[in-house]
């Protein structure tokens, strides 16, 4: 599970809850908790503007992890940025059995001091995997002036220069145990034009109570949590519920919260379509490609899908008027769904 807050800005003035955000953007701060396999929100939480991102987390992800364990979930991993971590609260999950968390955490001097204290060799050379895999003939790739121009024209530029990660034990103020930390050590080099002004180390942390995972899996595990943006960006401008259309904080929670419903049925038809034996892996690659699709393109594709109806002979008869590539995983949608209301 994923939790993150953002900005839902408004330019109505006269909005109850409405205050003037840490960017100064006058908004709404709703909290979202979502379920990272299916990408479906689980709580959305309204607040005021100048409310911190982590505001009541704990309580929501308390709920979140009581809703899986009643659906039959037997393991359980919270993921958060820095600002997630929740300190107070990580002894009593560590303690439950079934939960794992992995969570940014402030890079505090005493923590640098901890990296920086760490031998050379308890460090090694963070290898990211492709973004991608190339299937055909790889293309040739156009000149990129960017770089050129800012060269020329003598802009500040920072360039990654390598990463390596290490990992120690670290026991937070408000906790009775050490948790395991792992950071991340890039070296960064800042030039401006062609000279190189100076190179520094900048440092990522994450806390975790797992004990398994190798440092480098904790690491891609934790960046996968940035996937949620695009969940935000759905309900921002896909489904639009992420949005302040009324006139105070509780109607404009409850707006969040029914509007989001639209996402979560796109996912859940997405489950609901059924896998046949002799198309295992076709009809397992549309599920994916359903769950994974833009609400725009999931309403072109089956939503605003055209058909006729014709009333007739004590039946109704629907004729679809038009192809399109799903019209067959919607057939199989169908008649899922029409098992399910017989039974």
């Amino acid at each position: 599970m994923d939790a993150d807050g953002t900005l839902v800005g408004t330019d109505a003035e006269c909005k109850e809850g409405v205050d003037i955000a840490y960017d100064g953007t006058w908004s709404y701060h709703p909290l979202l908790i979502s379920l990272a396999n299916t990408a479906e929100p689980l709580f959305i939480v309204n607040r005021s503007g100048n409310r911190p991102s982590q505001e009541r987390a704990d309580v929501f992800l308390d709920k979140a992890v009581k809703l899986c364990r009643e659906a039959g979930f037997r393991r359980i991993l919270l993921r958060g940025d820095c600002k997630f971590t929740q300190t107070r609260h990580l002894d009593r999950w560590d303690d439950a059995g079934d939960i794992r968390f992995i969570f940014g955490y402030e890079a505090h001097d005493c923590l640098k001091d901890l990296a920086d204290a760490l031998p050379e060799e308890a460090y090694s050379f963070l290898e990211r995997p492709p973004r991608y895999e190339i299937r055909t003939t790889p293309r040739q790739q156009p000149e990129r002036v960017k770089r050129e121009i800012v060269e020329q024209r003598g802009f500040e530029t920072i360039h990654l220069l390598e990463e390596m990660v290490a990992e120690f034990q670290y026991r937070p103020t408000a906790c009775n145990r050490r948790y395991r930390v792992i950071v991340v050590r890039k070296r960064v080099g800042v030039d401006k034009g062609q000279m190189r002004l100076f190179e520094e180390y900048r440092y990522l942390f994450y806390i975790t109570n797992d004990w398994t995972m190798t440092a480098e899996e904790v690491v891609f595990c934790a960046n996968d949590r940035c996937d949620q943006e695009n969940l935000i960006a759905q309900l921002k401008s896909g489904v639009y519920a992420l949005a302040a259309p009324v006139d105070d904080l509780v109607s404009n929670w409850a707006y969040m919260v029914m509007a989001s419903l639209a996402w979560s049925l796109k996912a859940w038809s997405a489950l609901m379509m059924p896998v046949e034996a002799r198309h295992a892996a076709a009809h397992k690659a549309e599920k994916r490609s359903l769950l994974r699709m833009e609400f725009a393109t999931f309403c072109a594709a089956i939503i605003q899908m055209p058909c006729q109806i014709i009333k007739g002979g004590r039946r109704l008869i629907y004729r679809l008027l038009s192809w399109n590539p799903w019209q067959w995983a919607f057939l199989r949608l169908v008649e899922r769904l029409h098992g399910c209301w017989l039974c």
